[in-house]
């Protein structure tokens, strides 16, 4: 079932451990057939050297497994979560990449800053709230999801795909899980970058003009970037 779907996952995941994101399985990577409504993602705690593609597990879109020996992500909760809010994900990755998870632990914004930033993600990396006693006492990795569709009221997923989960880390979400890992990069990219323009000037400014002409030129309805 979903061999391919299951195949793209496992590469995703791998790719976490190439591009130096995740540390032992600190991290995951998912994938949502939409036509059928279901979701592969990889199982819990197995060390991704040791990963093979039929390890993924296809869960359903209400969490129930429907294929795999082993047991999906902990974090499966929140994926699903995204999933059923952002109709435009095709893929989801959470990471505890080190600049990254350093801003959600200051519980700050990312602040857009520069135009790698604004080649990816049209507004600040935003970061949550904080968890309330019964989220964090109740289904806690699903309330993880829910404080994240929270924080996006009025921000537009599909230009800013990713998200600082306060005390916690970063997910990212894409047309497809690759595209989620290229998201994942970038955010841990910028997020060194503001680190240490922060350092070098605290009274940071950007030109809201280059903000609009580096995203929309990559994203927008003119968007003339790449080859076509």
């Amino acid at each position: 079932m979903l061999e391919s779907l299951k195949e793209e996952v496992f590469r995703a995941n791998l790719e976490l451990v190439e591009y130096g994101l995740v540390v032992f399985t600190w991290g995951n990577a998912s994938a949502i057939d939409r036509a059928t409504g279901l979701a592969v993602i990889k199982p819990s705690g197995v060390r991704y050297g040791d990963m093979k593609a039929s390890d993924m597990v296809v869960v359903g879109l209400d969490g129930s497994k429907v294929e795999g020996d082993l047991k999906p992500s902990s974090d499966t909760p929140t994926h699903l979560a995204l999933y059923r809010a952002f109709p435009e994900a095709g893929g989801v990755v959470h990471t505890h990449s080190t600049y990254a998870t350093a801003w959600a632990q200051a519980g700050r914004d990312i602040p857009n800053i520069g135009t790698t930033h604004a080649d990816y993600f049209h507004d600040a990396i935003p970061c949550t709230a904080d968890m309330s006693e019964a989220e964090v006492d109740g289904e806690y990795e699903l309330e993880t999801g829910n404080v994240i569709v929270k924080r996006f009221a009025g921000i537009n997923p599909v230009h800013t795909p990713g998200v600082l989960v306060k005390n916690h880390g970063p997910f990212s979400w894409g047309k497809d899980a690759r595209d989620a890992v290229h998201n994942a990069v970038v955010m841990e990219q910028v997020a060194k970058m503001a680190f240490v323009a922060e350092a070098i000037n605290p009274a940071l400014t950007m030109n809201p003009l280059l903000v609009e002409k580096h995203f929309n030129r990559k994203h927008g309805s003119g968007a003339y970037y790449g080859q076509f």
